[in-house]
Protein backbone atom coordinates (compact mmCIF):
# COMPACT_ATOMS: atom_id res chain seq x y z
CA UNK A 1 0.00 0.00 0.00
CA UNK A 2 1.51 3.27 -1.07
CA UNK A 3 1.26 5.90 1.59
CA UNK A 4 -0.01 9.49 0.81
CA UNK A 5 2.38 11.97 1.11
CA UNK A 6 2.18 16.25 0.87
CA UNK A 7 4.17 17.85 -1.41
CA UNK A 8 4.56 21.57 -3.42
CA UNK A 9 2.94 21.22 -6.25
CA UNK A 10 5.41 21.79 -9.66
CA UNK A 11 1.96 22.42 -11.87
CA UNK A 12 -0.11 23.92 -9.72
CA UNK A 13 1.36 27.04 -8.17
CA UNK A 14 1.23 31.06 -7.96
CA UNK A 15 3.23 31.61 -5.51
CA UNK A 16 5.56 28.10 -3.78
CA UNK A 17 2.64 25.33 -4.66
CA UNK A 18 1.55 25.24 -1.16
CA UNK A 19 -2.20 25.63 -2.40
CA UNK A 20 -1.67 22.66 -5.32
CA UNK A 21 0.27 20.37 -3.38
CA UNK A 22 -2.59 20.59 -0.53
CA UNK A 23 -5.52 21.01 -3.17
CA UNK A 24 -3.65 17.55 -4.75
CA UNK A 25 -3.25 15.35 -1.39
CA UNK A 26 -7.20 16.16 -0.81
CA UNK A 27 -8.14 15.93 -4.15
CA UNK A 28 -9.87 18.86 -3.85
CA UNK A 29 -9.83 22.24 -6.85
CA UNK A 30 -7.05 24.10 -5.93
CA UNK A 31 -9.47 27.62 -6.26
CA UNK A 32 -11.15 25.72 -2.98
CA UNK A 33 -7.88 25.44 -0.78
CA UNK A 34 -6.69 29.79 -2.05
CA UNK A 35 -10.01 30.79 -0.69
CA UNK A 36 -9.67 29.20 2.19
CA UNK A 37 -6.18 30.29 2.74
CA UNK A 38 -7.01 33.76 1.81
CA UNK A 39 -10.60 33.77 4.07
CA UNK A 40 -8.26 32.34 7.08
CA UNK A 41 -5.55 35.06 6.21
CA UNK A 42 -7.95 38.03 6.88
CA UNK A 43 -10.50 36.19 9.53
CA UNK A 44 -8.31 34.81 11.78
CA UNK A 45 -4.61 36.39 10.88
CA UNK A 46 -3.13 33.13 10.57
CA UNK A 47 -3.14 31.99 7.14
CA UNK A 48 -0.03 34.24 5.86
CA UNK A 49 1.69 32.64 8.79
CA UNK A 50 0.56 28.76 7.79
CA UNK A 51 1.37 29.48 3.92
CA UNK A 52 4.54 30.68 5.10
CA UNK A 53 5.54 27.76 7.09
CA UNK A 54 4.22 25.04 4.84
CA UNK A 55 6.55 26.35 1.98
CA UNK A 56 9.65 25.91 3.77
CA UNK A 57 8.51 22.79 5.71
CA UNK A 58 7.17 20.65 2.85
CA UNK A 59 9.48 18.90 0.69
CA UNK A 60 9.50 19.53 -3.11
CA UNK A 61 8.64 16.21 -5.23
CA UNK A 62 11.70 14.82 -6.80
Amino acid sequence: MTQKRFYLSETDKKIAGVCGGLAEYFNVDSLLVRVAFILFAFGLGGGILAYIVLWLCAPKRI
